[in-house]
């Protein structure tokens, strides 16, 4: 996890180069099912005007189709071993593909995916730019969304996901897992929103914290 302490506000979503054109900044939301992170990240694209590119949008149905072509359950993800070998890396490829392309027209742009697979590679995001294209002048936040045990295993469940029967069912397995997860990505600022509350004006209060509005 990101050291603690209060985050200062974020610059402006676009930077100016020396040639006067734009250049967007990269926000990675992050954090464990349950956590909030597509509320975090839909408010916080509306904020900056970015591009808000979601890994379950992307990749659900195709991943479904891929699942199934395979033999396997289509809902299945953490105990699915086709799924964990051969698909969960196409799908983060795809995201950063997405984002390459948005930032290279100036456009900031917000991941909402877990990414915690990569969480150990510290030149990740490095090689991650090289790979997909990505401007060098590209600023890149990654923002970790908490919440506490109860909060998260309440939102699981009440989303009501197919694919999260496993998680629901091995519970204290999947909490000592999130709890242990640790970022080591070099290369960008590192934020974290506790988004226990159900209150979602705490959550606005703490996203102005992090991005005035304009």
């Amino acid at each position: 996890m990101p050291p603690e302490g209060a985050a200062e506000p974020l610059p402006s979503p676009h930077v100016t180069r020396a040639d006067g054109s734009a250049s967007g900044r990269l926000y990675i939301v992050i954090g464990p099912a349950g956590s909030g992170k597509s509320t975090v990240s839909t408010r916080l694209a509306r904020r900056l005007r970015a591009a808000y590119v979601d890994k379950d949008s992307v990749a659900t149905l195709f991943t479904e189709s891929l699942l199934r072509l395979a033999g396997t359950d289509p809902q299945t993800r953490d105990d699915n071993a086709y799924y964990q070998d051969h698909v969960l890396e196409v799908e983060y490829r795809t995201l950063l593909g997405l984002a390459g392309d948005n930032l290279r027209l100036g456009t900031s742009v917000v991941l909402d995916a877990p990414f915690v697979r990569f969480f150990l590679q510290e030149d990740f995001l490095e090689k991650a730019a090289r790979e997909f294209d990505w401007p060098p002048s590209t600023e890149i936040v990654v923002v970790h969304v908490t919440a506490d045990r109860a909060r998260m295993r309440e939102r699981v469940i009440g989303r009501g996901y197919d694919r999260d029967a496993w998680k629901i069912s091995h519970w204290d397995e999947f909490w000592r897992a999130a709890r242990a997860a640790d970022c080591r990505w070099l290369g960008a600022r590192h934020v974290t929103i506790d988004n226990s509350s159900a209150d979602l004006g705490a959550l606005e209060e703490a996203l102005t914290a992090l991005v005035p509005v304009e």
